[in-house]
């Protein structure tokens, strides 16, 4: 007797759902630039295409931006919306297909400056922005590897103009897959390194393999700083 899992990932955003289906759309945008290229990669109608973005876009906010004209000819790309949603869906495939349990990168620093909650850590790999209990001065940085988004590093965008403030770039030290998810290990400066858990999909979308460059970000809601100073043992 042979036993299948009969269950799927899926987000539900205001009455929508959004299914592996819309990520694989999603990946393919993203991969190709272009809705018509993305639609004949899929083997899918640009209308009907057209028709599903618009759909999440009333859910969730928009997700492309059409480039119009240039010396490049324009084109379409994601949002940090759309690029958060595919992240979430890697966290919940990821828990679903219990294939690569999350793990933790552990940086440890000192704090510089801080406004409120989040403060600026100087690590060895660079200054880390992060939340910070008050009062901490030498503390451990801790990232979860589901929090950790890839890109290419010329397609990485600015710092300043998204959510994901922490960008680092380094090289694929590992590569880890299982059934559903590959766990990513990348080697950072200073003999750090940081892993990411991502799709299968997303993994032959950024061609990844050994040595190869890519950056690795992630939110400061999504890096904690811990006192080192502070005894958590019972």
């Amino acid at each position: 007797m042979t036993i299948k899992r009969d269950y799927s990932t899926q987000l539900s955003v205001d009455g929508v759902t959004i299914d592996q289906r819309d990520i694989e759309m999603l990946d393919a945008i993203d991969q190709y630039g272009s809705m018509h290229r993305a639609a004949d990669a899929l083997g899918r109608s640009y209308a009907r295409l057209q028709n599903r973005v618009v759909e999440i876009e009333e859910a969730v906010g928009t997700i492309t931006e059409r480039q119009r004209g240039g010396r490049g000819g324009g084109g379409t790309k994601l949002t940090q919306t759309a690029h958060e949603i595919r992240q979430q869906f890697n966290r919940h495939e990821a828990e679903l297909g219990g294939v690569a349990h999350v793990t933790e990168s552990v940086f440890p620093g000192t704090v510089r400056d801080r406004t409120g909650e989040l403060a600026t850590v100087d690590t060895e790999i660079g200054s880390i922005l992060a939340l910070v209990p008050q009062g901490a001065t030498d503390v451990q940085v801790t990232v979860r590897s589901d929090a950790v988004v890839l890109t290419k590093p010329d397609e990485t965008p600015q710092p300043d103009g998204v959510s994901l403030r922490n960008q680092f770039t380094g090289t694929v030290d590992q590569l880890e897959p299982g059934d559903v998810i590959t766990r990513v290990t990348i080697q950072l400066q200073e003999n750090n390194t940081i892993q990411s858990i991502i799709t299968k999909e997303s993994v032959d979308r950024l061609a990844l393999e050994p040595d190869l460059p890519i950056t690795a970000s992630f939110k400061a809601t999504a890096a904690r700083g811990i006192s080192a100073a502070s005894d958590t043992r019972e």
